[in-house]
């Protein structure tokens, strides 16, 4: 049987855990055989007084006279099925043409993996390149100031969340427990198996890099084919049936079911799709800019004497404040213990992401604050649904200029920003973005409603968490990037609108945020291409 919301000390022992249980079922020991947790969280809103919080699964001698002794209590009841359960398998042999999957971020990546398990033997395409390669081409943009508009924080094996905090959780609502799929097969592939049950599990970049090579193999190992440097340049479509694809070196390949899986900043994918015809457009997104504070700061700020605890780490923060402007300013991909990275993928162009490594113990935390933007922000929207991408494209450019034209970042410390002067020295946080900042104004780097929100909301935050707006604390911009400023329409089958066989998955076709929800529906999309290939319908 499950108990949730069992809540203990921080300092309690095994035997605390186990003398819990027996109170809060009101038991006798020998009744109690075994228990394993399922869930463990924190709850920090009284600093004075953080404790954790268990959902875990219990073998009772009796579990039935348990449960009906506690039929009425909400936090009492069967454990759930989270076994997961593959939709169908290939026919031998496998159905021709093969499936391909673009891109191998976590939602190609898993769409790949699975059609794998069932025995369809996918093709992955990537036009970037494999995991380590591609980091040393990132870190060339980090160290050398030189990009490689192929392989880079965006583009190659891993997708962008290779290089962020690794975070495996999300607010989807998951109830056939994919997620949880998700996770196993991350701990198959060489994660920490306390992401199991961590109510905010994360990776990091190094073991991100192992993890992906593992994953990458599996597939390979499956009948998998996995293709690196292979930009898909053109589709072909028959009647509105894709019927293949041609790369970059003129190859052509038949295809009639692929996952498109592309990611959000796949920009020049997004107008060969438009000029094709496929069903998009324009969403809503977010920018603004990244934000550092010291990390014991915000530790102190959020779990006053227990800053630094071993089973608390890193503290983090969620942040909103609905503004007098009509928009909403928040903190995004927030990262304790973490830097600011570059993120670019365009030449010309400064944007930020920020990152972790699975220990959190870099002296500062970041995280974006954003203000939400939405369609009718962006100018040509009339005629063009991929204006957002020029939106975003303009913001940029200025950031770059203002960082000095080489990849560094322009920077201003709060109290310069909410004064509205610019800064022409830092203060005492130091800035962790390479490849480098420049003090500049960075209120000519983003539309003047973002920067009255920013500001507005800078004290706000300030209330919530002290110090927070202190004057010291560290701007860079430009974050642009918080998802897709498309959405490639999909209907129920999971399957463009007006392209039958093209399957718009994860974050790039506007579907997915974050690790988590685009790996889930990768899954989903993929068990969606394999009901069809086998004639049936999810």
């Amino acid at each position: 049987m499950r108990l949730t919301e069992l809540r203990l000390p921080l300092d309690h022992s095994d035997s605390d855990l186990r003398a819990a249980i027996l109170k809060r079922l009101d038991l006798a020991a020998g009744e109690l055989i075994d228990y394993t947790v399922f869930r463990r969280g924190h709850d920090a809103r009284k600093r004075a007084a953080i404790v954790l919080t268990y959902t875990l699964d219990i073998t009772l001698r009796d579990e039935a006279a348990v449960l009906a002794r506690l039929c009425g209590d909400t936090h009492v009841g069967p454990t759930p099925d989270t076994a997961y359960r593959f939709v169908t398998r290939a026919p031998e042999p496998a159905p021709t043409p093969r499936p391909v999957v673009i891109g191998s971020g976590p939602c190609g990546l898993f769409a790949a993996l699975l059609l794998a398990q069932m025995g369809f033997r996918p093709l992955l395409l990537e036009r970037g390149k494999a995991v380590r390669e591609r980091t040393r081409d990132t870190w060339g943009l980090w160290r050398q100031k030189q990009l490689n508009p192929e392989s880079n924080v965006q583009f190659g094996e891993g997708g962008a969340g290779t290089f962020s905090d690794g975070k495996l959780y999300s607010q989807i609502k998951d109830p056939a427990w994919r997620g949880r799929k998700v996770l196993t097969e991350f701990v198959k592939a060489g994660a920490p198996a306390e992401i199991l049950y961590l109510g905010k599990p994360h990776i990091g970049t190094f073991k991100l890099v192992a993890m992906v090579e593992n994953m990458r193999a599996e597939i390979e190992a499956l009948g998998g084919e996995i293709r690196f440097n292979a930009r898909v340049e053109d589709i072909a479509i028959e009647a509105g049936q894709l019927r293949g694809l041609r790369l970059a070196d003129d190859e052509f390949i038949a295809a009639n079911h692929v996952v498109l899986a592309i990611g959000h900043s796949a920009r020049d994918s997004f107008r060969m799709l438009h000029a094709r015809g496929v069903q998009i457009e324009a969403k809503p997104f977010s920018i603004g800019l990244r934000i550092e504070h010291p990390q014991s700061l915000i530790d102190r700020a959020r779990f006053g004497k227990f800053a630094g605890h071993r089973l608390l780490g890193a503290a983090d923060y969620k942040l909103v404040h609905h503004c007098s402007n009509g928009r909403s300013a928040y903190s995004f991909c927030m990262c304790p213990g973490g830097t600011v990275v570059a993120a670019t993928s365009e030449p010309g162009r400064v944007v930020t992401n920020g990152m972790s490594q699975y220990s959190r113990n870099e002296r500062n935390a970041n995280a974006a604050l954003v203000v939400d933007v939405a369609p009718a922000d962006f100018p040509g929207i009339e005629s063009d649904p991929l204006a957002g991408i020029e939106f975003q494209r303009h913001w940029e450019s200025l950031a770059f200029a203002a960082g000095g034209g080489d990849y560094s970042a322009p920077a201003q410390r709060v109290g310069d920003f909410l004064a509205g002067r610019p800064s022409t020295t830092l203060g005492s946080v130091l800035p962790s973005y390479t490849p480098g900042v420049r003090p500049a104004d960075l209120a000519r780097c983003l539309p003047d409603y973002v920067v009255a929100a920013l500001r507005e909301a800078l004290p706000a935050f300030g209330r919530q968490i002290r110090g927070f707006d202190m004057d010291d604390a560290l701007l860079t911009g430009v974050e642009t990037r918080t998802s897709s400023p498309v959405r490639i329409t999909r209907g129920g089958d999971f399957q463009s609108l007006n392209t039958r066989g093209l399957y718009p998955a994860g974050e790039g076709a506007g579907y997915a945020g974050g690790i988590l929800s685009a790996a889930v529906d990768g899954i989903r999309v993929a068990e969606a291409v394999a009901l069809s290939m086998v004639g049936k319908h999810s």
